[in-house]
């Protein structure tokens, strides 16, 4: 724990987590082993942050969006939230799952791809289900190679009875 940080009361953080100076911990955060929350970043409340997660903060350049993650998300293990990314209310990313201002977020449900803009960082909709995916090269000799590459992958939303069933698995109750 660095000088400065803030940790809620009702936080729940576990050995070996790292949290740095500078971003807002609110109620009810869960933080599993050797989870990394960077400077600046703000995290909401009932968050659970799974073991090996990263949510990277911002330290530069000055005009720089700090990495937002809104009330009841849950980051699955390995993840890592990068360069201003925001995460909307009851998301639910997978393990594994990447995301940076530079990587386009694929909405198979809805049909849409999500992207950063000069005005505005990554967003994940609220109550997205997001998992790695790879998107295929289409040209040159990657294409004919075969090769493809990461992306994250929006493969459904939460309804109300996952939401239940998440909030019994982790022990989190629906208020503060």
């Amino acid at each position: 724990m660095r000088l400065g940080a803030y940790v809620a009361p009702s936080c729940n953080l576990h050995a070996a987590d790292v949290h740095q100076r500078g971003r807002l911990r609110r109620r009810r955060h869960y933080g599993r082993s050797h989870a990394l929350v960077g400077s600046c970043a703000q995290i909401g409340k009932r968050v659970h942050i799974s073991a090996a997660a990263q949510v990277g903060g911002v330290l530069e350049p000055v005009n720089a969006a700090p990495v937002i993650i809104e009330d009841d998300v849950l980051i699955g293990g390995n993840c890592g939230i990068y360069e201003g990314t925001l995460v909307r209310t009851r998301a639910v990313l997978g393990a594994g799952t990447i995301l940076t201002r530079s990587t386009p977020l694929y909405d198979l449900v809805r049909g849409e791809i999500y992207r950063a803009t000069s005005e505005g960082p990554l967003e994940v909709p609220e109550c997205a289900v997001v998992v790695p995916g790879r998107a295929a090269v289409k040209k040159g000799a990657a294409a004919e190679s075969g090769i493809s590459l990461y992306t994250p992958v929006i493969v459904k939303y939460r309804d109300e009875r996952q939401t239940k069933e998440l909030n019994w698995k982790t022990g989190c109750a629906d208020s503060e």
